[in-house]
C-alpha cells in the first residue's frame, strides 16, 4: 500500500512559520544602531523612502492583524517596492496576509519574493524553501519543488518530510537515480540514527523501479525494508520478487521458500505444495515432513486435501526410515571424496531440524563448495548463532548472495531489539 504524505496545514504553517517570521522582522521605523550579535544574525533591512510609508502600514495591520487593511498595504506595497529590501518586506507581508487569510496561494508568493530578494536570514532559510517546496510540490510543479527543497537541505532544514518530499519530487520528474540517492541517504540516516525509516523511502522509489524494470536495484532497496520492516508480509513480496528473477532454478527456489518460510511469510496452500514437491524430488522426506505438518498447524488446508494427505503418508514412512541414518552419518569423517553425500546429509539434517549435527559437516567442506558455505550460515542461524552466521554469509559469493544478505537480516533481527519507529 501506498501512503499519502500529509502537507502541513495552513494553521499549523501559522504557528511553525508565521511566528518564526513575526519574530525575525526588522522593525521599519529602528534607527539604531544594529549590535554586534545582531549584525551576525543577518543582513538588516533598511527600506527605501519612498516604500517606508507602505512598510508602516503593512507592519500594524500586521500586528493589528487586519486582514482588510494589510491587504490594501501589500498592495501598495508592491508598487512601491524599489530595492531588495523593500521585496523581502512585501513577500514577508504577503505571507501574513495569506496565514490570515487561510490563502496558500498567498502564502506561496509571499515566500516566493521573500527569498528571490536575496534577503532571508540563514537561520531561517530553511524553513522558507521548505515552505515553498511543499507548494511548488502541491501543485506538481516538481522542478521547482526539487530546487527548494535542495536549498531547504543545504540550509539544515531538519523537517521530517523534507526527505520524503524530495525524493518523490525527483521520482515525479523522472529522475529515478536522483530519488533513489535521496531515499537511500534518508533510510540510512535514520538507521544511524537509531531510528526506521519512513516508509515511503522504500515505497515510492520501488513502485517507479519496478515500472522501470530495475528488478536488482528493487531488490537492493527492498533488502534495506526488509531490515527495518521485518513483517511476513513484507518479507513475502520481497521473496516473490526474487523467487521471478531466479525463474526455473530448482535448488534456488527451494532456498528462497525456505528462507520465506523461517521469516513466517509462507501462508498460501500453493508456496506449501511447491515447497513439499522441490523438497520431495530433491530427496528431503524429513523436511517434507515438517512443511506439511506446519501448513496443518496453520489451518493453511486440511488434514483431507487431495494432495498433501498421500504426500504426507508416503514421506512420513521414508523419513522414519532415514532419521537413524542420517545420524549415523553425522558422525562420519568428511574427506573431498564423499564431500557431495555429506552436503546432502547435512541439508537433511536441517530440514529435520538436526542444525547443531549440520553445522560441523557444512564447515568441513565450506571452503571448495559454495553451497554449502551459505547453508552453514542458514544452519547457524536457525540455530540461533546470529554472529556465526553473518560471519558465515558475508562469505558467499555468487547467485546466492543476495539470499544471504536476506538471511543477515533475518539473523540480526532475531537477535536484536527492535529499532524506534520514526515519526
Amino acid at each position: 500500500m501506498f501512503t499519502r504524505f500529509r502537507p502541513t496545514t495552513a494553521t499549523a504553517m501559522a504557528a511553525i512559520l508565521g511566528c518564526s517570521m513575526m519574530a525575525m522582522a526588522a522593525p521599519v521605523a529602528a534607527k539604531e544602531k544594529p549590535k554586534k550579535e545582531e549584525t551576525a544574525k543577518g543582513p538588516q533591512l533598511k527600506p527605501s523612502s519612498g516604500f517606508v510609508p507602505a512598510a508602516k502600514k503593512m507592519e500594524a495591520a500586521a500586528k493589528a492583524k487586519d486582514a482588510a487593511a494589510l491587504q490594501a498595504a501589500v498592495a501598495e506595497g508592491q508598487a512601491a517596492a524599489s530595492t531588495n529590501d523593500d521585496k523581502y518586506f512585501v513577500g514577508f507581508y504577503t505571507l501574513q496576509l495569506g496565514i490570515l487569510n487561510k490563502d496558500e496561494a498567498l502564502q506561496a508568493q509571499g515566500l516566493d519574493t521573500a527569498l528571490d530578494s536575496g534577503l532571508v536570514p540563514p537561520a531561517d532559510a530553511g524553513l522558507y524553501n521548505f515552505y515553498s517546496g511543499r507548494f511548488a510540490y502541491q501543485k506538481k510543479d516538481f522542478p521547482k519543488a526539487i530546487t527548494r527543497f535542495e536549498a531547504a537541505k543545504a540550509a539544515g532544514s531538519t523537517e521530517a518530510s523534507l526527505p520524503d518530499l524530495l525524493m518523490d519530487s525527483y521520482l515525479q520528474g523522472g529522475q529515478i537515480d536522483q530519488g533513489l540517492a535521496v531515499a537511500k541517504a534518508g533510510i540510512e540516516a535514520a538507521h544511524a540514527a537509531g531510528r526506521i525509516a519512513s516508509e515511503d523511502l522504500y515505497v515510492r522509489p520501488a513502485k517507479a523501479l519496478q515500472a522501470a524494470k530495475r528488478t536488482d536495484d528493487l531488490l537492493d532497496l527492498l533488502t534495506l525494508r526488509v531490515r527495518d520492516y521485518p513483517q511476513p508480509q513484507i518479507w513475502r513480496n520481497t521473496l516473490y520478487i526474487l523467487l521471478q528473477q531466479v525463474g526455473g532454478d530448482k535448488d534456488m527456489n527451494l532456498d528462497i521458500l525456505r528462507l520465506m518460510r523461517a521469516t513466517g511469510a509462507m501462508t498460501d496452500r500453493g508456496e506449501y505444495l511447491e515447497y513439499a514437491a522441490l523438497a520431495t524430488e530433491a530427496g528431503y522426506p524429513g523436511e517434507v515432513v515438517a512443511v506439511i505438518n506446519e501448513g496443518l498447524a496453520k489451518n493453511v488446508f486440511p488434514k483431507s486435501d487431495a494432495r498433501f494427505g498421500p504426500l504426507l503418508a508416503s514421506q512420513t514412512d521414508r523419513a522414519n526410515a532415514d532419521r537413524s541414518a542420517l545420524i549415523a552419518d553425522a558422525g562420519k569423517p568428511v574427506t573431498a571424496a564423499n564431500a557431495k553425500a555429506a552436503r546432502g546429509t547435512a541439508d537433511a539434517l536441517v530440514g529435520i531440524g538436526e542444525y547443531a549435527k549440520a553445522i560441523p559437516i557444512y564447515e568441513a567442506i565450506a571452503a571448495t563448495d559454495p553451497v554449502a558455505q551459505y547453508r552453514l550460515g542458514v544452519a547457524q542461524a536457525l540455530a540461533g548463532q546470529s554472529d556465526a552466521a553473518a560471519a558465515s554469509f558475508a562469505k558467499v559469493q555468487g547467485n546466492r548472495a543476495r539470499l544471504a544478505k536476506l538471511w543477515t537480516i533475518r539473523a540480526q533481527a532475531k537477535a536484536a531489539p527492535a529499532a524506534t519507529p520514526a515519526t
